[in-house]
Parts: structure tokens; C-alpha cells; sequence
């Protein structure tokens, strides 16, 4: 049974940002801190908050990559592939780490929804590479052993 969406969440952020079109990006924001993802029963609430279109709302939550329409992960682990991480071998990292959490290119969230593992881009944090973030930490000089390491202290402290 899917958990039930506190709207009111919503309604504040809407209280402190305004119900404006030019708001949607932070109201989003908002929600995902929130939900971890957002809920596809936020999208007609919004609209008719907003009075926009459910297909805008949509479109700007697709659009951008930092917004997920997937449940994520208590722990939201990137792993860095930009050019200086990816150089010093951080697609081992994101082997070792699917490997550990039984995770693949397709399946990036545990079936308890602890651990979630994606790619970004870029992290930041070139000259410590091969960088990995776990929620908003930043871990540097990472190497698959240690990857795994820090995923088994995480379960550990839960």
C-alpha cells in the first residue's frame, strides 16, 4: 500500500515561495528534500495550486536532471564520472557498489529503499578523485574497497 502524501508540505512551500509559475522550481525543490522523489499525486495538487498545467508541471520536473520521479533511497550515493574521476578508475566504484547492493544500470534503488546509486556528471571534487556522494558528503580518493566499506557502515548505523 503507497504511503499517503502529506500535502501540506506543499502548501507551505507554496506559503514561502509564492504561487507564481516563476516558484514551480523551488516548490519542486522543496518537495523532493521531502519525498526523496516526487510523487506523481503532487502533480494535479500543483496544478491546480499553481493553476498550471499538470503537462508543464511535468515537463519542468522531466527537464531537469537533479529531479527524480522515482522513489530514491534513504542514502543517495553518486558516483562521480567526470574526466578526472572517471581517468583515476571510478567505474570500478559503481561496479563494486551494484554489485554489493545487488543494483544494476536499470535497478538503482534497493528493494527497502535504503540505498539508492546513480552517476552524476561531476561532483566538484576533481582534485580528490575518484569522488563518491552519499546524500550531501562528499567522500574523496575513493577505491571500490573503500566504496564498499562505507556502504556496509551505513547499513551498520541502521
Amino acid at each position: 500500500m503507497e504511503n499517503k502524501i502529506d500535502f501540506s508540505v506543499l502548501d507551505q512551500a507554496i506559503i514561502e515561495y509564492g504561487n507564481q509559475e516563476k516558484s514551480l522550481i523551488a516548490i519542486l525543490q522543496r518537495a523532493q528534500e521531502v519525498y526523496r522523489y516526487l510523487p506523481k499525486e503532487i502533480f494535479p495538487y500543483l496544478a491546480e495550486k499553481l493553476n498550471l498545467s499538470e503537462a508543464k508541471i511535468f515537463g519542468v520536473a522531466t527537464f531537469y536532471e537533479n529531479f527524480s520521479l522515482e522513489k530514491k533511497g534513504k542514502y543517495v550515493v553518486k558516483v562521480c564520472d567526470g574526466t578526472a574521476c572517471h581517468v583515476r578508475k571510478s567505474i570500478p566504484i559503481l561496479e563494486a557498489l551494484r554489485k554489493e547492493l545487488n543494483l544494476s544500470e536499470v535497478k538503482k534503488t534497493t528493494d527497502d529503499l535504503m540505498f539508492t546509486v546513480e552517476t552524476v556528471s561531476c561532483l566538484g571534487a576533481c582534485s580528490s578523485a575518484p569522488a563518491v556522494m552519499v546524500n550531501n558528503e562528499i567522500y574523496p580518493t575513493m577505491t571500490p574497497d573503500t566504496a564498499v566499506a562505507l556502504i556496509r557502515s551505513l547499513k551498520e548505523n541502521n
